[in-house]
């Protein structure tokens, strides 16, 4: 009988291997022959940082000397996590292989796992490190210099090769990454590659037009506003936005207009205003007629 036709499942759960070796490899820790434990060097484990930048800085890019914790092989020991003066010896458990070969009643088969007293190493330290208490390793601070390329986002980490921690045994460094927090900026907002400007425009500048100076990463632009600008109208500036990562070019400022109405008037912004308001009244008057007009047709159209 096939193995799909018992249980109809194991070519799924295995993804193509033999179902009959898995399941003694998760019963016996390792199928006939063993998989050999462990040994030698190992490479360190990976470190995590968070690195808060300015708005400006993940614009242009900068440099950043950050100071963090992180395994380094013990000075007292020099790695091998005995005292000095003594060495490690084979591990008398399974004779250095690392390993333990067991017969097992079922199958008269053989399992091999690893040794529980040196852990896979194949020797033991009869005298461990007074420093490291034998691990070989130490926590030590570490500070480098990192470099942020311009364009980064809070999306994006960087990785350092070689600044984690360092492995076991004398294995090698692993890797540091950097998660980038790059903070709010009081008027600008990315968009992606482009930066977003918010403009406040009374309702005077808003309808006759005026030609002002806006703020960009870069500096101060001036940017011509027209007559009858409304709010929601859009100004691109180009290349004042953000770099393109990694490439040439950057990105557009965009400036958003909100035409901003007054809530206090001085006696003669409202005389000033009462008069302005008259002007329109015949226009207004006709603009309410036509709506008028306009709400009539629908109520007929509904029968109401």
């Amino acid at each position: 009988m096939s193995p799909g036709a018992m249980g109809g499942g194991y070519g799924d759960a295995f993804s193509g291997a033999d179902p009959f070796s898995t399941i003694f490899d998760a019963f016996f820790g390792g199928a006939a022959g063993g998989q050999r434990g462990q040994r030698g060097p190992q490479r360190g484990t990976d470190l995590a940082y968070t690195l808060r930048l300015s708005f400006e800085e993940a614009i242009f890019g900068t440099e950043k000397e950050i100071e963090y914790l992180r395994l380094e092989s013990c000075a007292g020991c020099k790695g091998s996590g005995a005292e000095a003066g003594t060495e490690p010896v084979r591990c008398p458990k399974c004779g250095g292989s690392g390993e333990v070969r067991q017969r097992a009643p079922l199958f008269n088969m053989v399992t091999v796992t690893t040794c529980d007293q040196c852990m896979g190493v194949g020797y033991v330290i009869p005298i461990p490190c007074r420093e490291c208490r034998g691990e070989g390793r130490m926590r030590q601070p570490r500070r480098i210099t990192v470099k942020v390329p311009a364009g980064v986002d809070s999306s994006q980490r960087l990785r350092i090769s070689g600044e984690g921690d360092v492995g076991p045994r004398g294995g090698p460094f692993g890797n540091l990454y950097i998660a980038l927090d790059v903070q709010a900026h009081p008027r600008f907002v990315r968009e992606g590659n482009d930066i977003l400007l918010e403009l406040r425009l009374n309702v005077a500048q808003a309808a006759l037009g005026d030609e002002l100076e806006v703020p960009t990463v870069d500096g101060h632009e001036k940017l011509r506003v027209p007559a009858a600008t409304q709010t929601g109208q859009t100004f691109r500036i180009r290349g004042k936005g953000v770099p393109y990562l990694r490439q040439q070019g950057r990105g557009d400022q965009i400036v958003v207009v909100r035409v901003v109405v007054p809530d206090k008037l001085n006696e003669q912004q409202r005389r000033l205003f009462q008069e302005l308001a008259r002007t329109f009244e015949p226009d207004d008057q006709q603009n309410s007629e036509r709506d008028e007009g306009l709400f009539g047709r629908i109520k007929d159209a509904l029968g109401l």
